[in-house]
């Protein structure tokens, strides 16, 4: 039987209540197939961890987590802890310390799921968002000058390396070619006259190893109004750190909201663990209460089952994430139903089982 070793990191907020419907659902599945199953490491980082130690996570953090297979994260944010602390001193961390350069987010309108956009198809939205990860605007290179006087300068710079540039972009066309769909690359070569220029101009070499793969590249301001005026031109779409992110929070709108935005942070090569986790916030608000959505946790899961080699199961996971949502009977009140977070993850537990007796297994 094989292993696969989890770190679980659940976070603040509602995290660690996604986060054990989540486990819940991933130990039911193994438990189906019993070939292979998940041994789970619990770590309390986060912000909370952070007012009583004063960081994020244990000096040795990330020695810790190379020891695992892959990371389960589950929110991370608390008031009187700055997002800039939270987000540099322990995701980004992770994500830079493990390489994990490609950032997966699907925009895709579940059968079910409500879209912001008027006499929008399910097909109509089904793009999968290839942002690079570890590099570009996020990079930290920068200053601040001058700090509390007149003449203050702050200076915030992108790094584009060669080699990060194409390897995300190569992913890209090899996910393209192999799913048999069209790549857009998004960019601001007209105002970033170095970054982004260099950008496409990588992007076209690229492509010349490619000449199956029908290509596009669109100026981001042009690509966020065509994502909500006409989605289904967008297939596979690849994009820098800071465009991708705001980028598919406009998808997430477009495509059922945040509480249904799942993210993969991967390291391709499969030296460093890659990440899982929903992308909505925290929610302090509701913490405790049952009331947190974890769809997105299942659906981060599933992107975990495909990145081991379980593409049925993450399959499954979506499909019963449908079923979840056209059924309406147990949806928490962010989606205009009335049940707990437990609630929805027996009854995703329960289709989940339906569904691997009578198609995977049976």
């Amino acid at each position: 039987m094989k292993t696969y070793k989890i770190a679980v990191i659940p976070g603040d907020g509602i995290g660690p209540e996604v986060i054990n419907e989540g486990v819940k659902v991933l130990n039911k599945i193994a438990e189906l197939d019993s070939s292979f199953k998940f041994d789970f490491t619990y770590f309390p980082w986060g912000c909370r961890f952070y007012t009583k130690h004063g960081k994020m996570m244990d000096d040795d953090g990330i020695d810790q987590l190379k020891e695992f297979d892959a990371i389960y994260l589950g929110a991370v944010g608390f008031p009187g802890v700055p997002d800039h602390i939270s987000l540099w001193d322990l995701l980004l961390v992770i994500r830079k310390s493990f390489d994990q350069y490609v950032n997966l987010r699907p925009v895709k309108l579940l059968r079910g799921a409500h879209s912001a956009l008027a006499n929008t198809k399910n097909d109509d939205i089904d793009m999968l968002f290839i942002r690079e990860n570890t590099e570009g605007e996020y990079s930290g290179a920068g200053d601040w000058l001058f700090k509390g006087q007149d003449n203050e300068v702050v200076l915030q710079n992108a790094v584009f390396s060669r080699k990060g540039t194409e390897r995300i972009i190569r992913y890209a066309f090899e996910v393209a070619r192999r799913e048999g769909k069209t790549l857009t690359s998004i960019s601001k070569a007209n105002a970033l006259n170095y970054s982004m220029v260099f950008w496409d101009e990588v992007f076209e070499e690229v492509s010349l190893d490619y000449p199956e793969v029908k290509t596009a590249s669109y100026l981001v301001d042009a690509a966020a109004m065509l994502m909500i005026t006409d989605p289904k031109r967008f297939e596979i779409v690849v994009t820098s750190n800071l465009f991708g992110d705001i980028l598919t929070d406009v998808g997430a709108a477009i495509a059922g909201g945040i509480g249904l935005a799942a993210g993969a942070n991967i390291n391709p090569e499969r030296k460093y663990p890659s990440m899982f986790e929903p992308v909505h916030g925290s929610a302090p608000d509701i913490a405790g209460k049952d009331l947190s959505n974890p769809l997105a946790t299942f659906w981060s899961a599933s992107q975990m089952l495909d990145f081991f080699g379980y593409e049925e199961y993450g399959e499954v996971i979506v499909s019963g994430i449908e079923e979840l949502l056209s059924t309406k009977e147990l949806l928490t009140p962010d989606m205009g139903g009335t049940a707990t977070t437990s609630e929805v993850g027996d009854k995703m537990v329960e289709i989940v089982t339906s569904q691997i007796k009578g198609k995977v297994l049976g």
